[in-house]
C-alpha cells in the first residue's frame, strides 16, 4: 500500500486499532469455542437423578475446532467457573482481532479513495 490515509476519519480508525491492541495483549490462557452446562442422569436406581422431577447431575463440556475437527471435551465440575471465564476472554480477544483487522481494511479503503482524489 503506497502512502497512509490521512485526516480525522484514519487518526479515528488508527486510535481505534492500537486502543485495542495495548488492551489485548497476548493472554496465553485463553480458550476457544463454547461451554455448555448438560444434565444426565447415571442409571442406579436409589440415585436422586432416578426421580423424573429432578434434572440430573450437571455435565460441563467444552466444544471446539481443532485441526478443521469438531472437538467436545468433558470438563470436571470444579474447573467450569475457571474454564468459563477463559472461555469470555478467549471470544473478547476474538472480538478484539476482528475489529482490528477491520479497522486495517478501512484504512485501507481510505487510502485508496485519498490516492484517488488526489490522482
Amino acid at each position: 500500500m503506497n502512502g497512509e490515509p490521512k485526516g480525522p476519519q484514519a487518526a479515528r480508525l488508527r486510535q481505534r486499532k492500537f486502543e485495542l491492541l495495548r488492551r489485548f495483549p497476548l493472554p496465553d490462557n485463553l480458550l476457544p469455542g463454547t461451554l455448555t452446562q448438560t444434565h444426565s442422569r447415571c442409571g442406579r436406581p436409589t440415585c436422586h437423578c432416578a426421580d423424573p422431577k429432578d434434572p440430573g447431575h450437571v455435565a460441563w463440556s467444552l466444544t471446539f475446532m481443532s485441526a478443521g475437527k469438531h472437538r467436545v471435551e468433558r470438563i470436571p465440575k470444579e474447573w467450569a467457573e475457571s474454564v468459563a471465564a477463559r472461555v469470555r476472554a478467549g471470544r473478547e480477544f476474538q472480538d478484539a482481532v476482528r475489529d482490528v483487522l477491520t479497522a486495517n481494511a478501512e484504512l485501507l479503503i481510505l487510502a485508496r479513495k485519498q490516492k484517488s482524489k488526489r490522482s
